[in-house]
C-alpha cells in the first residue's frame, strides 16, 4: 500500500520528533510531559444528568468487549513521603474505620448492578494511600467482599498495595485468606540514607529481610516499586538498589521516574532552592539505562518500559489493562475508572464522598465517551510495551504515521522495520512523551 498524502509540513515540530542529539537519551525531550500518556480532553455532565446517564449505562447486562478490572482506593497514610502529592489522611483509626463501613456499603451496592454481573472481572486493584494501614480483620474482609460478590475470571489478580512497614504475618495470612493473590510494595529505595530524606519509614536490612521473608513464603506474587532520581542517590547506591531488587527475589519490579509535583515538600524545596535537589532528567535517564541494562543481564522479563518480571508468576495485570483501555470500576474516595466508555472520578474529599451515601456513585462529574479512545489507548499501550505494530494501529494509520516514525528514527528513538517500529532504549524512557506525541500527530495531520 503506498503512503497515504497528507499536508504534514516538512520538518515535523520537535515537539511530536523530538531534537537530534549525540545522546537522545538525555536529550530528545527537555522533560517528561507527564506520569501516563494524555488520553485528551472530553465533555463531561455533571448533577443529575450524569447519575441518570451512568444509571443507564449499569442497567445493561450486555456487557462490551473491553477487558475490565476494578479499583479500590484507600487513602491513608501514616507519613507523608517528601515526594508525594497525593497525601490526603493520617491514618487515624477510628476515622478508617468509618471508612471501612462506607465502603463496604458502596462495594455491595456496585457489585449488585447488571453491568457488574454481566462479565467477570480480570483484575482487581487495592491502592492508595496505604492500604496495608488497614488492620487484618479489615484486609481479610475486604478481600471476601471481593471475591464473594464480584464475577470474577479464574486467574483474576487482586492485588494489594502498600508499604513493608507494620506489615506484619498476621496482616499477611489475613490478606492470603480474603483472596489477594498479589502484593505491591513501595520501596522507593533500599538506601537507608535515600529513604530517610524521603520519609519513607524503616532502614535497608529491615527492608530486605522481610522482601526475603515474603518470597521465601512462595504464597502470592511480590512485586515492588523503585524511584529512581530521589535526592542523594548516585550511580553506586542505584547499583545496590538494583542488586538487592535480585537479593530479595521478588516477581516483580517498577523502575519510576522521580516527577515532582506542586504540594510535595520535595517541590517546596525546589522552590526554595535548598541544597538538596532531586537528580535533572538527564541523569535520570542514565540511572534508567543503567537499570534496564542490569535487568537485562540479570534475565529478568520486560513487561513494559519500567516493569520487570524475575520468573514466571508476576502478570502486573491491572497496570497493562489500564493501559489498554480497559473497563475500571471505581470504588472509594478517590478512586478513577470508566463505565462503557464513560469516564469518571471520585470525590477525594472524604466527607464529601460520605455526604453523597444515598447513592454509591459518588462522582464530580462524568466524561462522555472520547471517539478516538480505542486508538489513544492502543497508542498508549504500543509505547507502553515498546512496538507499535500494524495489526495495533492499523495498516492505514501505520503508513500514515511512516514520518513521524522516520523523524523518530533520525533522533534514536526507535528502529524502523517491515511490520513494526521498535522503541530504542531512548525510546523506552520517553515512552510517554512518544504516546503523546504520536496521538497528537494524528490530530494534527488526519489521514483522509
Amino acid at each position: 500500500m503506498s503512503m497515504i498524502n497528507s499536508s504534514q509540513p516538512q520538518p515535523l515540530p520537535t515537539s511530536l520528533t523530538g531534537e537530534a542529539s549525540p545522546s537522545p537519551l538525555q536529550f530528545a525531550f527537555a522533560k517528561k510531559t507527564g506520569a501516563h500518556a494524555h488520553r485528551g480532553e472530553r465533555a463531561s455532565l455533571s448533577g443529575q444528568a450524569a447519575l441518570s446517564t451512568l444509571n443507564q449505562q449499569l442497567q445493561q447486562s450486555q456487557a462490551s468487549h473491553r477487558p475490565r478490572a476494578i479499583y479500590i482506593h484507600i487513602p491513608f497514610c501514616r507519613v507523608r513521603c517528601s515526594f508525594c502529592n497525593f497525601f490526603q489522611y493520617a491514618s487515624k483509626p477510628q476515622m478508617m474505620d468509618e471508612y471501612f463501613q462506607g465502603l463496604e456499603k458502596e462495594l455491595l451496592a456496585k457489585a449488585a448492578y447488571q453491568w457488574t454481573q454481566a462479565k467477570p472481572f480480570d483484575a482487581v486493584y487495592v491502592g492508595g494511600g496505604t492500604p496495608t494501614d488497614l488492620s487484618a480483620q479489615q484486609l481479610f474482609k475486604l478481600g471476601q467482599l471481593i471475591t464473594h460478590y464480584f464475577p470474577l475470571t479464574s486467574n483474576c489478580e487482586i492485588t494489594l498495595e502498600g508499604r513493608l512497614n507494620r506489615f506484619s504475618d498476621e496482616k499477611f495470612e489475613a490478606a492470603l485468606a480474603g483472596g489477594f493473590s498479589r502484593f505491591s510494595f513501595g520501596v522507593q529505595s533500599f538506601n537507608s540514607e535515600v529513604r530517610r530524606a524521603a520519609k519513607r519509614l524503616d532502614e535497608r536490612d529491615y527492608i530486605l529481610e522481610r522482601l526475603q521473608q515474603l518470597t521465601a513464603s512462595n504464597k502470592a506474587t511480590i512485586a515492588i516499586d523503585l524511584i529512581y532520581g530521589l535526592p542523594h542517590q548516585t550511580p553506586e547506591n542505584w547499583q545496590q538498589d538494583l542488586q538487592d531488587v535480585i537479593s530479595s527475589d521478588v516477581d516483580g519490579v517498577d523502575l519510576y521516574q522521580l516527577l515532582t509535583f506542586g504540594g510535595s515538600a520535595l517541590q517546596r524545596n525546589i522552590n526554595a532552592g535548598r541544597p538538596v535537589q532531586p537528580l535533572s532528567t538527564s541523569e535520570k535517564a542514565l540511572m534508567y539505562q543503567q537499570g534496564h541494562q542490569f535487568f537485562q543481564q540479570q534475565g529478568l522479563r520486560q513487561l513494559s518500559y519500567c516493569h520487570w518480571a524475575n520468573g514466571p508468576k508476576e502478570q502486573s495485570r491491572y497496570n497493562s489493562l489500564a493501559k489498554q483501555g480497559a473497563e475500571i470500576l471505581p470504588i472509594g474516595a478517590g478512586a478513577g475508572g470508566n463505565i462503557n466508555g464513560y469516564g469518571l472520578m471520585q470525590h477525594r474529599d472524604i466527607g464529601q464522598w460520605q455526604a453523597e451515601n444515598d447513592s454509591p456513585w459518588r462522582f464530580q462529574h462524568l466524561s462522555l465517551p472520547a471517539d478516538n479512545a480505542e486508538l489513544n489507548a492502543v497508542i498508549t499501550s504500543s509505547c507502553d510495551k515498546g512496538v507499535i505494530e500494524p495489526a495495533a494501529l492499523g495498516q492505514q494509520l501505520f503508513e500514515h504515521c511512516q514520518p513521524l516514525f522516520k523523524a523518530w528514527q533520525n533522533n534514536g528513538l526507535v528502529q524502523l522495520y517491515q511490520d513494526k517500529v521498535k522503541l530504542s532504549l531512548a525510546g523506552q524512557f520517553w515512552s510517554v512523551n512518544m504516546a503523546n506525541a504520536l496521538n497528537r500527530y494524528l490530530q494534527l495531520y488526519p489521514s483522509h
